[in-house]
């Protein structure tokens, strides 16, 4: 379904609503009976039934359903008409509501919603179904991908289990979004609650059918999945479909280990081993999960590293970045699932049944030039053998930022034992230096997981850092913010500080250098692209023998040479040599004026740097 949101729109409406008072009246218990509903089968039937009405999706255009009499099955009064939008169309994405009654109803009778459907193309309708009823949908059930042509056809939904239906208020679920980016309109007609007698070999699943194993902790919760329903309709076709957790009961054959409620939630409560099975009514429902609970769970090693050196793609330590996938199903290659779980607030990577998996983060990539190693916890459940790979694949995009176009670049990083271990959590903490195969780090877009005999494995803290070891071409964040008073300062280049008026900070001394003013984390900066030498002049001359200091923050990541000159009249100029920074960050230093001897403090006109590479300077002032 394209959203759980809702905006009621009702269309036709009829409500009733009695209200009796007693006075001075005794009752016998025997007056009291259970409540029962209209068995009315009609949902539309040459307009709405009695109590029924429309509900559009959040999202859907609010407009798309119409009643129609002009195109109408076996030349009835009206239709159900739903005209389907376009792509980029400003009043919705897609076509779908739902069709519910303000009173119940007792559907327990039948077997089956059915309908006449056409469409003006060929088309395959993305869900149909009922039990929706805007709030706890309880016995939903749907077919996707109806496929529906431009000629009237009758269309079955069978009744999972009709004994549930005593007081059902959802009659109708459809949602249906562009078909090859183009819109269209589709119509029902007749549509009603029937007892057929011809629906057979009802088989329902979950996990899709599979015999799954899986290992847990105590505390942890998932769900189970894969639940449908199949049954054989008139015409000799299996039908499957989508139906919820509440059709079935389910049961732990070891209730110690795990717990399952009605809506599917497994709840592992100790060490052992319990089998997890579902029925629908008397018949078993196909597929099981074998719980291998080892007890109480250790979780991976808690990060420490600075947020400002890390770019997170899987962590409750940091914020992630966008990431467009943990598992990116790659058919039909690949067998990997997902069972991630919680356990004391951390979330968890859970890959079962392993051959590869891949995660990514294309959406932007991450630019890793500026960063030192990959970091990965994993927790191999099951005993280590010989053969045993984990293989750690890590994929630029190339300077197109894009899968494929023939410039991306990977390297494949392979781990086995002792490095690999069974029962306990190991960080790896792989150097990008290392990664030979990449011809670029700048667009880092996927980490491929790769493995032998390795069933199934946990995965947490998935980052990106830096160590100190790679000095940013650029700074991450401002240089330190000054706490100077300003009465005691006379600046020439600061946010902190109003400015000496008419500085050119750029002024056409012939140099190589390229200036500019940069923003660093909110923060004007100005940068020397390619030093040789810079010029600063001042936009009037400075006397600056009441201060003591000169005061300046700069930061480079491949200078190894830099100076700083004040200049009088004459020129008189002196230079004292700056220490460039060799494990990056800003450097902040305050230089006495006497090291500037023999210039004229009394009538400073201009400052100048020389030096190579790249240097960005910020809080430029003189101080007492």
């Amino acid at each position: 379904m394209k959203s759980n949101h809702i905006i009621l729109t009702f269309k036709t409406l009829a409500f009733s609503v009695w209200l009796f008072v007693g006075l001075s009246c005794e009752n016998d218990p025997k007056d009291f009976q259970q409540a029962t509903y209209s068995k009315n089968p009609e949902v539309f039937i040459d307009g709405f039934s009695p109590t029924l009405g429309y509900g559009a999706f959040s999202g859907s255009v609010l407009t798309a359903f119409q009643v129609d009499n002009e195109v109408t099955y076996n030349n009835s009064a009206a239709s159900m008409r739903f005209d389907v939008p376009s792509v980029n169309d400003p009043d919705g994405t897609y076509a779908g509501g739902v069709f519910l009654t303000s009173v119940p109803r007792d559907l327990s009778g039948y077997d089956a919603l059915t309908f006449w459907a056409k469409a003006t193309k060929t088309a395959s309708l993305d869900v149909v179904g009922f039990g929706n009823d805007f709030g706890l949908n309880k016995y939903q059930a749907s077919i996707n991908g109806l496929n529906i042509n431009t000629t009237w056809k009758k269309y079955i939904i069978p009744l999972p289990d009709a004994s549930k239906l005593k007081a059902e208020k959802g009659m109708l679920l459809v949602s249906e979004g562009p078909e090859n980016g183009a819109g269209y309109s589709f119509w029902l007609d007749d549509v009603k609650f029937e007892k057929l007698g011809t629906l057979a070999h009802g088989q329902a699943s979950i996990f899709a059918g599979d015999n799954k194993t899986e290992t847990s902790f105590n505390g942890v919760q998932t769900n189970i999945s894969g639940i449908q329903y199949v049954v054989n309709l008139p015409n000799g076709i299996n039908q499957s479909m989508s139906i919820s957790s509440s059709y079935l009961d389910f049961v732990s054959s070891n209730p110690a280990v795990a717990t399952v409620d009605a809506s599917g939630v497994i709840s592992t409560l100790g060490q052992g081993t319990t089998v997890i099975t579902a029925s629908l009514g008397s018949e078993s429902a196909a597929g099981s999960l074998t719980l291998n609970s080892f007890g109480t769970f250790v979780n991976a090693p808690l990060p420490t590293r600075d947020p400002s050196t890390v770019k997170s793609i899987f962590s409750n330590a940091y914020t992630n970045v966008p990431v467009k996938y943990y598992n990116g199903y790659y058919e039909p290659y690949q067998t990997t699932r997902s069972a991630d779980f919680t356990v004391g607030g951390d979330d968890v990577l859970n890959y079962t049944n392993f051959n590869f998996v891949g995660i990514e983060f294309s959406e932007p990539t991450i630019d890793g030039s500026n960063l030192s190693h990959l970091h990965v916890d994993l927790f191999m459940p099951n005993p280590i053998v010989a053969g045993t790979t984990f293989k750690v694949n890590l994929v630029d995009f190339g300077a197109n930022a894009a899968f494929g176009g023939g410039d991306d670049t990977n390297h494949v990083t392979t781990f086995s034992p002792p490095t690999i271990v069974s029962q306990n959590w190991i960080s790896l903490n792989i150097p990008l230096s290392s990664m030979t195969g990449l011809a670029s780090k700048a667009h880092l877009a996927q980490i491929i997981f790769e493995g032998t005999n390795i069933p199934n494995f946990y995965a947490d803290n998935i980052y990106f850092y830096n160590d100190g070891s790679v000095i940013p071409a650029t700074p991450t964040v401002a240089a330190p913010t000054p706490t100077t008073p300003a009465a005691n300062v006379i600046s020439i280049f600061s946010n902190a500080y109003t400015n000496v008026a008419g500085s050119d900070y750029n002024p056409n001394w012939g140099q190589a250098t390229v200036t500019t003013q940069v923003n660093i984390a909110g923060n004007t900066t100005l940068k020397y692209a390619g030093l040789n030498y810079q010029g600063l002049q001042f936009g009037t001359p400075q006397n600056v023998t009441s201060k003591n200091f000169l005061h300046l923050d700069y930061y480079t990541a491949n200078s190894t040479s830099l100076k700083v000159y004040l200049i009088s009249p004459g020129p008189v100029e002196k230079a004292v040599v700056l220490t460039v920074p060799t494990t990056g960050g800003w450097r902040s230093i305050d230089i006495p004026l006497t090291s500037f001897s023999p210039v004229n403090l009394s009538n400073l006109i201009q400052m100048k740097f020389d030096g190579n590479g790249t240097i960005f300077l910020d809080n430029i002032y003189f101080r007492d």
